[in-house]
């Protein structure tokens, strides 16, 4: 319906729903188009928020919407597409979008200010362009341009660019009449020179109903306003005759009582008017209003400019239309029942959109097809219908413009005449006939002729079409004025055609190009552009205006005259989108034809460049050209690697026949052609032949590797070896080794060994190097790795070197030393007589070896001379030793004697020369007690040992020198030497020999002690000895004889008896010993040490002994602690104390008595002493017997000693132990004399439950937290809340809250709950403390109070959520949706999940924008969570397919009436396809039928075939017509077969008319025939294309006698009938005079061909020429003469599996190459 009412306007937006809302008398009833091109509600916008403050429109792209409940969204409508709106949570007084763009202005006001804050946010970068705070509120604001917004406050207009960072600019101040007005309107001209204000205000007391308004309107260049009355204005641009510039007019409706009457009236006045040019003159015209709508005024005006028509809209509907040139009334109604408060301009369609208070926006436009016939005839006003026909193009005004036109030419107005065609609606007088008429027409002397004047008139008013320019180009032409076409060309004056292109190339080539581009005139153009040999503007200019040449013309046309340039346009057309149209080998064959060699290759690499499987044939032909053309160049290709898929067998002939030997190394794949090519090594690099034996089998690597060395073992040998060398890894280092010893190849095996030694760790390698070394010549070598390898087989290399016998035994010699073969080496070299090298070797190599080359020698029976000399030889640098050991060995060890002596002569201090020398002094008896006496350097041990089997006292002697312990004393046993062990033993004096000798384990301990006693000792002066003798004695637990030897030493006059050590001792060993001696022995002895001895004594529990000691030497304290300690006589203690009146000793006594728990004793005693250190033991056990009174006594003198706050914490705790507060309180408030920790005072006196006494100190102390708390114990809960409130602490408002809560004091318990709230993590356990007491009405009671607090958080308006969800689900709805932005949205759906409060959850589901979950709920709980607008918001923004499914079943069964409703939101986002089967399934097809049709443009099969039924179950043959013209996805034959047989004629027609489209010739000329639809039989018959079909259509009308029949199938069928058929038929059945008109076009067209053909004739005669021309160049082509024809490459047809006709060679595919080798040439 929509579109039937359009008629001719375009680009009108409208949807299904649009309908007409007005039905006007019949006579007015098409002059006004209005449409609901949308219902906000039905958007989901609530009728509460279309109102003037809630919706803006500042042009026809946007609709804004400001929600403020359940919270505060903007929604942004896209007129383009209304149905998907965009909400965003904005909270704003104001919100606009940009008439031109998405960018959205946003006003609102700063809290507790009148001030208003302006952002601008670009929506689709989501970016803040521009912010500002205005000084003053902003009453009124709108966009006057995209870049700028109007600010209307309450004195002031600003203007605010969003462009830079400008600040809003003053414009002018209101004007007094606007004071107190609603402003509803501000606007400015095209030029911002021009701004109107418009306000209305409350009518006047006599008529309150009529709404009074006033207009400001403002000069920008004169700074001056002027205030009328006015209720609604704009702005109009109009050029004037005679006038070069526009002039700005304004037109303003008035509706005011003058005199006592009412009066309406439309003003149309001329701003700024020039002096000395054309002015508007002022118009007004009344505006008429029913008597119904008397109170009825003008609220928005808007100017079409496409029209120049003025559009009054009135609040209460009415629409008014003006003429703007005239102010002419065109056109009154009503077109809204409900009041209109917002309008804009409808650009494109020459109206205007309005919102009513419905929430419909309406589209008003005009009727173009019925506007000028209503202005002529119903209005009479020709000259207005001429005017409007004019200026907006319109029909209807034909007559009357042809009429004027004549009427003026025929009194030779020739230039008002023109100037009427040049204007004249839809170019009817712009033909032929008026350029001929104007032809006719004489000219006059003088003057211009009337033609040039036409011409210059359509030229000044725009642009002429085709015939005109082609007209005015030919008398341009005739006068040689090129450089006019020129200008009017450039100025786009002219309607370009092939036509004109051809009239003007023959005077300009490069004009006429230019006209045949913008006449899209292809053929000429590329046929210019080749001309120019301009050949890549062809391949643009085709590709942007799609048009496909005969490339393969262009390219026989360029390779004739620029070889090259022919290569880069197949280039080009390589590159083309979608591939070349030129098959690749036919251009190929096109440059080989002409030996274009270098040419052809270029090509080949660039398209070849993506190495293609498919482009292997091409492949193999680009090398094969140039194996045998150019070899290098080949062979570059090749070594880049371009290609990957030619025949490579092939190639690799070509290759190995052109010498690229390596090339065809790479390409065979036979061992034989491999072999039979690598030997070739002359002409291959070594390193690529190296590479290459990189690429082969191991195995097959050795055959080649042989194959060389079989060949030219001498040339070929360095190969060998590098190719070995290379890849030992993969071949094996024993293959390698065993190959070269095939061949016998030292020198190879050397050469290649030599390259691993320093990696290889392998053995046989280092032995085959050292063995190939030796058979090469090579002895430096082996003398090297004799010396320096580490991993040859030493046994078998030393064989080797051995039986290989060579002159130079250095090799032999680093084996045999390195491996200490020496003994072999020695003897070797003797029975060889090569005495040198052993001099050499003892000397030089190693010297150290001489011992065992010398024992080697005298096993060998060597001379001695020799032996000697070899020793002299070397002296100080061989090991004496082991030479001495071998010589002691072999028992000749005087032999060495010369040698020794020597080393000693020569200052030897080694202990080894001279144990050999004692050893041979001991043998020969040479005054042996000397040497080992005198001699310093000699291993005593060594000696000694060797002296024991010979003379034990020489042993004794070496030992003693050398302090051998344990040696003497074992030759001392085993001889009985005891004496000589005494003295030892004594003059020894190590620890550790005493204890070996006095072991008990020792059989001879007791003839040892004799001797000590008896000789030993007594003969020794030295207290040392003397000393450690004791201790020995001591340790070794032998007090007896201790006791004895002291007493002997100490008691009887001696050098020793006043020694304190041995008094000590003496006493101490009685003390261990005999204890009855010690009392004795204390009084006897005065140099011992008193307090040691003291304390021994009493671990020895010998406590009177002890007491003894420590009275003799005044150790008072000690004496005591003996007394309490030990003795446990406190009284004893007591009265020594007494007598020594020593404090510490009194302090010692108090001590034992507080230890006793004589409290009071121990106080007396501490007082005594003054002792106040031990205030802590006294504290603790007062406060054990609770004897407080005794702790202030012991505290006070304490107090007077020492300031310590322990000491005064104590005193206050005692203090309030006894009750005595008045004291506590004296010493508390002591400015200086306190020094107590009052803090941690308290806080004891508080865990102790001495609340009075804690309630003195923390008031004391001002530490209200504590106080608060000992409040609440003493349940003084007001002055708990007070000492909270001071504290100021959370924990302290929440202990007395608890505890409030506990005693039900529940106001002081909010009072304490309010600052707690405020914390979040204190509010869920205030929460759930109230709640598990039980006081859910006091909770919420608390929470409620809270979130008006000013520091109110998220979480408190979430709990309170939560304690409606379980305890007042009534109040739920009401809080989410005052609160919803403040809510923990997660956390409450939990609780309303759990609680079933299915309304409230998809609500916050909506909220949290999480529509998925939103959907289901209320699909899973509809009777509570249903409503269909909110399902519909949600359905468009549901993401899971399968809820539309759900939502689609749901409807279906529970609300069908809505269902389209829901599917029209759903459209875009469902299956239709799905939909169609669930509708089908459940039997309800019909009832989706109008979504089905909004959908079909989808042209779904389900959906077409639906819909199909739906029609052919109704008859509706002209609604399944269309279906099935304009949606051909459906199963054509089954529908076919279905209405073939249906009782309607049209249904059947249908069936055949599809038959036809599916190419079913047969059935559907059946179907019309059966039908005698013959017309459409013929047509099937002739879009067959079928002769035999159309023959047999021919005959059946001859058959039937439908002659006419039979004539027009002749004429329909004419391409398909041949004419013996047709003269056959017609003589046979008498239809001559039927079928003559067929028989004279079959002539006619038979001559013509004819003709054709004699006028071609002369063309064979140059194609003969040609043919011969092309084959003498086929003779002369080098590459047919020298392509091998022995090796040809397999064809690959093209896909047509053409033939080149020329060269004979197939046609390959296409491809692409690299063309980065052409530099090889």
């Amino acid at each position: 319906m929509c579109q039937s009412m359009l008629g001719g306007v375009d680009n009108y937006p409208c949807d299904q729903n649009s309908q007409i809302l007005v039905e006007p008398p019949a006579s007015l009833t098409t002059n006004l188009y209005v449409f609901i091109v949308l219902q906000l509600t039905s958007i989901g916008i609530s009728p509460q928020f279309v109102t003037f403050t809630h919706v803006t429109m500042d042009s026809d792209k946007y609709i804004c919407v400001r929600e403020t409940s359940p919270q505060n969204n903007v929604v942004i409508i896209d007129m383009t597409t209304p149905m998907q709106p965009l909400r965003r949570p904005i909270t704003a007084d104001s919100a606009l979008m940009n008439p031109s763009s998405r960018v959205l202005a946003l006003k609102a006001q700063i809290s507790g200010t009148t001030l208003d804050h302006l952002q601008i946010f670009n929506i689709e970068l989501k970016s803040k362009v521009k912010t500002h705070q205005m000084p003053e509120q902003v009453v009124f604001w709108k966009w006057v341009t995209p870049s700028m917004l109007g600010l209307v406050t309450q004195t002031v207009v600003y203007h605010w660019s969003i462009e830079g960072d400008s600040e809003p600019q003053k414009m002018f101040e209101r004007t007094a009449s606007l004071a107190s007005n609603q402003i509803i309107n501000y606007r400015c001209d095209v030029s911002e020179k021009w701004l109107v204000l418009i306000g209305i205000a409350p009518g006047t007391q006599e008529r309150p109903a009529l709404v009074k308004g006033n207009m400001q309107l403002f000069s920008v260049d004169q700074k001056r306003s002027q205030a009328l009355e006015a209720h609604a204005a704009a702005f109009a641009t109009i050029k004037l005759p005679g006038s070069d510039q526009p002039s700005t007019l304004i037109t303003f409706a008035t509706k005011a009582i003058v005199a006592g009457q009412l009066m309406s009236k439309l003003h149309v006045i001329e701003l700024g008017a020039q002096p000395g040019k054309p002015t508007f003159s002022k118009k007004q015209a009344d505006l008429f209003f029913p008597p119904d709508f008397a109170d009825d005024f003008p609220v928005a005006m808007q100017i079409t400019s496409k029209y120049n028509l003025i559009y009054v809209i009135t609040k209460l509907g009415l629409l008014f239309v003006y003429d703007l040139e005239t102010a002419t009334a065109v056109y009154r109604n009503r077109i809204s029942p409900d009041p209109i408060f917002l309008t804009t301009e409808a650009t494109a369609a020459g109206g205007f959109y309005a919102i009513n208070r419905r929430g419909q926006v309406l589209l008003a436009t005009v009727n173009e097809a019925t506007i000028i016939p209503f202005v002529s005839v119903q209005l009479s006003n020709l000259e207005l219908a001429v005017s409007l026909a004019k200026r907006g193009n319109l029909p209807g005004a034909e007559n009357l413009v042809v009429q004027r036109f004549q009427e003026l030419f025929s009194e030779q107005k020739y230039t008002e005449a023109a100037e009427l065609a040049a204007e004249s609606p839809q170019g009817i007088l712009r033909t032929a006939e008026i350029i001929a008429k104007f032809r006719t027409v004489p000219v006059q002397t003088g003057q211009t002729s009337p033609l040039l004047r036409y011409f210059g008139t359509l030229l000044n008013e725009g642009k002429l079409n085709a015939f005109e320019s082609l007209e005015l180009a030919r008398l341009v032409v005739s006068q040689n004025k090129n450089q006019l076409l020129e200008t009017w060309l450039a100025e786009d004056k002219l309607d370009c055609s092939e036509e004109l292109g051809d009239l003007v190339k023959s005077i300009d080539k490069e004009l006429g190009l230019k006209i045949y581009i913008k006449a899209r005139a292809s053929p000429k153009v590329v046929a210019a552009f080749a001309q120019r040999q301009e050949f890549d503007k062809i391949l643009l200019y085709s590709k942007q205006v799609g048009y496909t040449p005969d490339y393969l013309f262009l390219l026989q046309t360029i390779i004739r005259t620029d070889p090259q340039g022919a290569v880069n346009f197949a280039l080009k057309l390589s590159q083309m989108e979608g591939g070349s149209p030129v098959d690749y080998n036919t251009i190929t064959d096109f440059f080989l034809k002409r030996n274009m060699i270098r040419e052809v290759t270029a090509f080949l690499l660039d398209v070849l460049k993506p190495n293609l499987p498919e482009h292997g044939a091409l492949q193999t032909k680009a090398l094969e050209i140039n194996l045998v053309t150019f070899p290098n160049v080949a062979d570059a290709i090749l070594a880049n690697g371009l290609f990957q898929h030619y025949d490579r067998p092939r190639i690799a002939q070509l290759c190995e026949k052109a010498g690229l030997y390596m090339r065809a190394l790479q390409h065979y794949t036979e061992l034989n052609d491999i072999k039979r090519v690598i030997v070739n090594t002359h002409a291959i690099e070594p390193q690529a032949l190296v590479d290459f034996f990189g690429t082969l089998s191991k195995d097959w690597a050795l055959e080649c590797m042989k194959e060389l060395l079989s060949a030219n073992l001498r040339g070929n040998l360095k190969i060998v070896v590098q190719v070995a060398k290379e890849y030992a890894e993969q071949l094996g280092m024993n293959a390698c080794i065993k190959m070269f010893d095939q061949f016998r190849s030292y020198e190879g095996l050397f050469f290649f060994l030599g390259a691993f030694l320093s990696i290889s760790e392998d053995s046989e390698v280092h032995y085959k190097y050292i063995e190939a070394a030796a058979k090469s010549a090579q002895f430096k070598e082996v003398e090297r790795m004799t010396r320096e390898s580490n991993f040859y087989p030493a046994e078998r290399t030393k064989s080797f070197l051995m039986e290989a016998k060579l002159q130079d035994a250095r090799p032999l010699i680093n084996v045999c030393d390195r491996h200490d073969f020496v003994a072999d080496l020695t003897h070797y070299l003797y029975v060889n007589n090569m005495l040198r090298f052993i001099e050499r070797y003892v000397q030089k190599v190693n010297p150290g070896k001489a011992p065992q080359v010398v024992s080697q020698l005298l096993d060998d029976d060597c001379p001695e001379e020799f032996i000697r000399g070899l020793l002299l030889s070397v002296r100080s640098l061989l090991s004496v030793e082991p030479l001495v050991e071998e010589c002691e060995k072999r028992n000749r060890l005087k032999l060495l004697t010369p040698f020794l002596e020597h080393l000693v002569i020569e200052g030897s201090q080694d202990v080894h020369v001279h144990n050999a020398l004692g050893k041979i002094a001991i043998d020969t008896n040479n005054n042996p007690e000397q040497f080992l006496s005198t001699n310093p350097y000699y291993d005593s041990r060594v000696v000694g040992k060797y002296c024991e089997k010979r003379d034990s006292t020489l042993a004794v002697i070496a030992y003693r020198r050398g302090q051998c312990d344990d040696e003497l004393v074992n030759v001392t046993r085993r001889n009985s030497l005891f004496k000589l062990q005494a003295r030892y033993v004594v003059e020894r004096m190590d620890a550790g020999l005493w204890a070996k000798v006095l072991d008990p384990e020792n059989p001879f301990r007791r003839q040892l002690i004799d001797q000590v006693v008896s000789t030993a000792l007594p003969e020794s002066k030295s207290p040392e000895q003397v000393s450690a003798s004791v201790k020995a004695f001591m340790l070794a637990n032998l007090p007896n004889e201790l006791i004895e030897l002291l007493e002997k030493i100490v008691l009887q006059n001696t050098a020793f008896s006043s020694n304190p050590n041995l008094q000590n001792l003496l006493i101490l060993t009685a003390v261990k010993a005999d204890k009855s001696r010690v009392m004795d022995y204390i009084n006897r002895l005065e140099n011992f040490d008193g307090p040691a001895v003291g304390e021994i004594a009493v671990g020895a529990e010998l406590f009177e002994e002890a007491f003894t000691i420590f009275k003799k030497f005044n150790l008072n304290v000690q004496a005591v602690n003996v007394l309490l300690d030990n003795l446990q006589s406190v009284p004893r203690a007591a009265e020594f104390a007494e007598c020594v009146e020593d404090l510490e000793a009194w302090s010692q006594v108090g001590k034992a008595q507080l230890r006793d728990g004589r409290i009071s004793d121990a106080i007396d005693a501490f007082i005594r002493a003054s002792d106040a250190s031990q205030f802590t033991d006294v504290k603790r056990e007062a406060g054990k017997l609770k004897a407080y009174d005794n702790l202030v006594r012991y505290l006070m003198m304490v107090r007077q000693k020492v300031k310590e706050s322990q000491v005064d914490s104590e005193l206050i705790y005692a203090y309030a132990k006894m009750g005595r507060l008045d004291d506590l309180a004296e010493i508390v408030v002591q400015p200086n004399g306190c020094v107590a920790n009052l803090l941690v005072v308290g806080d004891r006196l508080f865990d102790e439950d001495l609340h009075e006494a804690a309630k003195v100190v923390f008031s004391h102390i001002s530490n209200w937290p504590r106080l608060a708390s000992t409040l609440v114990k003493l349940y003084q809960f007001q002055a708990a809340v007070e000492a909270a409130h001071k504290a100021n602490s959370s924990k302290t408002w929440r202990e007395v809250c608890f505890a409030c809560v506990d005693t039900e004091e529940f106001r002081l318990a909010q009072i304490c709950g309010l600052k707690i709230i405020v914390q979040v993590d204190l509010l869920e356990e205030v929460s759930e403390y109230y709640q598990n007491k039980g006081n859910f009405d006091e909770l919420i009671t608390l929470m409620e109070s809270g979130i008006g607090l000013e520091r109110a958080h998220m979480g408190i308006f979430t709990e309170l959520g939560i304690l409606y969800a379980k305890y007042r689900p009534e109040k739920l709805m009401e809080h989410l949706k005052l609160f919803a932005t403040r809510i923990n949205i997660p956390k409450l759906l939990r609780i309303c999940e759990e609680q079933h409060h299915w309304k409230e959850l998809a609500y916050l589901y909506i909220q949290y924008e999480e529509y998925d979950n939103a959907g289901a709920t209320i699909l899973g709980h509809s009777s509570d969570a249903w409503e269909h607008i909110q399902f519909k918001d949600v359905a468009s923004k549901v993401a899971n397919v399968e809820l539309y499914n759900r939502a689609i079943h749901f409807y279906l069964y529970e609300h069908p009436e809505l269902l389209n409703d829901l599917l029209a939101v759903l459209a875009t986002r469902v299956d239709h396809s799905r939909v169609v089967d669930i509708m089908r399934k459940a039997g309800h097809l019909p009832l989706v039928k109008s979504y089905m049709q909004a959908v079909q443009y989808s042209n779904l099969s389900a959906v077409n075939e639906a819909l199909n039924e739906l029609y052919i179950e109704e008859e509706d043959y002209e609604m399944l017509r269309e279906s099935i013209d304009t949606y051909d996805n459906f199963d054509q034959v089954t529908t076919a077969q279905l209405i073939g047989n249906h009782e309607l004629l049209e249904m059947r027609r249908i069936a055949a008319y599809i038959y036809k489209k599916a190419g079913r010739w047969q059935q559907s000329v059946f179907l019309s025939k059966k039908d005698k639809l013959y017309s459409d039989a013929m047509e099937t018959t002739s879009q067959s294309g079928d002769n035999e079909f159309a023959e047999e259509l021919l005959a059946f009308f001859v058959k039937e006698g439908k002659k006419e029949c039979f004539a027009a199938c002749l004429y329909i069928c004419y391409d398909l009938i041949r004419a013996d058929v047709v003269l056959e038929l017609a003589w046979m059945n008498n239809l001559m005079d039927f079928a003559y008109p067929f028989l004279l076009q079959f002539l006619r067209e038979y001559s013509l061909k004819v003709g054709d053909l004699m006028s071609h004739k002369h063309q064979d005669g140059l194609h003969s020429g040609w043919k011969t021309s092309h084959n003498m160049v086929a003779d002369s082509n080098m590459y047919a003469q020298r392509l091998p024809l022995a090796l040809p490459a397999p064809p690959i047809p093209a896909p047509s599996g053409a033939y080149d006709t020329y060269t004979g060679f197939p046609a390959y595919g296409i491809l692409q190459s690299i063309g980065s080798t052409s530099s090889a040439y």
